[in-house]
């Protein structure tokens, strides 16, 4: 079965075509990076915009790359939720118009879960520009995912395709948010996981104590607090009280401070993923992990997850961590197996809703 997958969520703009739900044939991406990164983070209206002039391109990419006609296409795939409106409606209004005009299946699918199913691709085609390295086996049910982005931190229990609990998340920013205000605090350019991840090498990532947040619920996160702590310490060592305008202590750091705050504040941003996931490694004894977002990408969370858990973890590529069509194609090939396709003319964006409320293993 050969899905072709769309996803506009963000400021991605990419199409693929996954066969069977575990074979990559092709994977387009068009990043709006450079073009936010002069605003230090994502323009909603711009981002929109992008997406229009780049959608039906990168459809036509995936499938000359896939070497697939439409006859070869067996069902259609987009993010629906959740994601900024403008862009969703961009993706979902061009796969609800396909789905009509070549009359294949339509299957809306959650971004969230969608990136852990980057985990379930182990094999591409011979003929891809660019062979990544991925995954030799698919993760085992049932599966415990540390799903870390810009705007989402969960740890889930997953015991089925479709059928999973939310043992945590964040109370406030989500980890990769918190990347992005401490780089540009110190002034580090966006997008600020990238950056820090470069930085911090070459920094002391112990030379400033910033806090760990306790909460009630063990695996919930917060890091509104570790992000505030570290604008503080800046502060601080700069000899600058907190009226200070926050935008200008970049300009007044060195490279050694900037990178000693870029590893201090890596060190804990990590070591609070990972002591999550281990402590619900210990306490549910899952048959495998995966991590699943931009977050994933980081070297210092790949390394140190690895080295404290008592199980191999095999990690997806890191051009499959961030935003690609390829997650939203593979997950809805095991959907397929198991729900009916929407009806393309009534499906609607979901912006902001969890994915704990689109659970379907009992539809």
């Amino acid at each position: 079965m050969k899905i072709l997958g769309i996803e506009s969520s963000c400021d991605e703009t990419a199409a693929s075509v996954v066969e069977d739900g575990t074979r990559l044939l092709s994977n387009v991406i068009n990043s709006q990076i450079d073009i936010h990164a002069a605003y230090g983070g994502v323009v909603p209206e711009i981002a929109a915009r992008s997406h229009i002039e780049a959608i039906n391109p990168a459809i036509e990419q995936a499938l000359k790359e896939a070497n697939c006609t439409w006859d070869d296409i067996d069902a259609i795939a987009v993010t629906y939720a959740p994601g900024l409106i403008g862009s969703l409606l961009v993706g979902t209004l061009a796969a609800r118009t396909l789905a009509i005009l070549k009359n294949k299946p339509l299957y809306p699918i959650h971004h969230v879960e969608a990136h852990v199913y980057a985990n379930f691709v182990t094999q591409q085609s011979p003929t891809l520009a660019q062979q990544l390295t991925l995954p030799s086996s698919q993760p085992a049910f049932p599966m415990l995912a540390l799903i870390v982005s810009g705007g989402h931190t969960q740890l889930v229990l997953f015991r089925d395709h479709g059928d999973y609990e939310l043992l945590g998340q964040t109370q406030d920013d989500a980890v990769g948010e918190a990347f992005d205000k401490v780089a540009k605090i110190i002034g580090l350019p966006y997008p600020g996981g990238v950056s820090i991840d470069r930085a911090a090498p070459d920094g002391n990532r112990n030379a400033f104590p910033l806090p760990k947040a306790k909460l009630q619920n063990p695996y919930d996160f917060s890091f509104s607090g570790l992000k505030t702590a570290t604008l503080r310490a800046v502060q601080r060592e700069l000899g600058k009280d907190i009226t200070f305008p926050s935008h200008e202590l970049a300009g007044l750091l060195s490279e050694s401070q900037r990178n000693d705050f870029a590893a201090s504040f890596q060190r804990v941003a990590v070591e609070t993923l990972v002591d999550k996931a281990v402590k619900a490694y210990n306490d549910l004894l899952p048959a495998s992990v995966v991590i699943a977002g931009g977050v994933a990408a980081s070297d210092a969370l790949r390394r140190e997850l690895k080295e404290r858990l008592p199980i191999d973890i095999e990690y997806a590529p890191m051009k499959l961590c961030t935003d690609n069509a390829v997650m939203i194609a593979t997950l809805a090939y095991y959907k397929a197996q198991r729900v009916e396709p929407c009806d393309p003319y009534a499906l609607e964006v979901m912006p902001s809703i969890s994915m704990t409320k689109t659970a379907w293993a009992k539809e």
